[in-house]
């Protein structure tokens, strides 16, 4: 079990402060498959100034969080703010963040927040959670218009193992300042819950891996039922 943010070496340090220096130290040293490009939010000064203030609004204190892990940042969400989906609309308007890029609207990014706004507001929930991805960077690819297009990090098994070690170190690394390794919340019931369970079968990273659909599935093909995706998240949460 990692040790609270509170204990041990540079416990002076809050959790905000970790989760910026981890932003901060993020790269992507291993070969990526042909036609295959990575995308870091943390280089755009955009993102890095939005998420900082992010994070040193919601984090700034030494308590420990539960893990909720998506797949990897998307361009209209992440990409562009530097926080999980989190969307320039709702950085601005749900969590008071000042945001110097351009606007964006993502239907992810939409859902989270009506379910956070269920759970008693971005304060109560940042308060208990910390969100990131499995992949904690992005990649593109060119789609069949020539244009670069999100590539998630399973969608090409060479991708999915090269990703590998980076996936593992960064999940050890986030698992040390946000302390609880009781349970993790996995935003996708089929590929990036099958690879995070996989990694937690080897490794021993979670007591337990407990899969939610994620919402760009709800978003896109189960709108309409979105409120009770909303109930079954917070059911999971509380009896999680």
């Amino acid at each position: 079990m990692p040790k609270s943010p509170l204990s041990g070496e540079g416990a002076s340090n809050t959790v905000a402060d970790h989760i910026i220096a981890f932003n901060s130290s993020l790269r992507f040293s291993y070969p990526l498959p042909d036609g295959v490009h990575v995308m870091n939010p943390f280089q755009n000064p955009a993102a890095w100034a939005a998420s900082s203030a992010f994070y040193k609004k919601y984090y700034d204190d030494h308590g420990p969080r539960r893990l909720i892990l998506g797949i990897n940042p998307g361009r209209f969400g992440a990409g562009l703010t530097g926080v999980p989906f989190t969307d320039p609309k709702r950085l601005r308007n749900a969590c008071g963040i000042d945001y110097d890029g351009k606007p964006a609207h993502e239907p992810s990014s939409v859902f989270i927040y009506e379910m956070i706004e269920s759970y008693g507001g971005p304060e109560d929930f940042y308060r208990a959670f910390y969100i990131n991805s499995i992949c904690p960077l992005g990649f593109t690819a060119a789609g069949k218009n020539g244009r670069e297009v999100n590539l998630n990090y399973y969608d090409r098994a060479d991708l999915s193992e090269t990703v590998r070690p980076f996936a593992l170190g960064s999940i050890r690394k986030q698992l040390a300042f946000t302390g609880l390794a009781e349970v993790c919340f996995c935003l996708g019931t089929g590929k990036n819950a099958d690879y995070l369970r996989r990694l937690n079968k080897e490794y021993g990273l979670f007591g337990r891996v407990i899969p939610l659909e994620h919402p760009r599935f709800i978003m896109q093909y189960r709108a309409k039922a979105k409120s009770e995706f909303i109930v079954r998240y917070l059911q999971a949460f509380a009896e999680g």
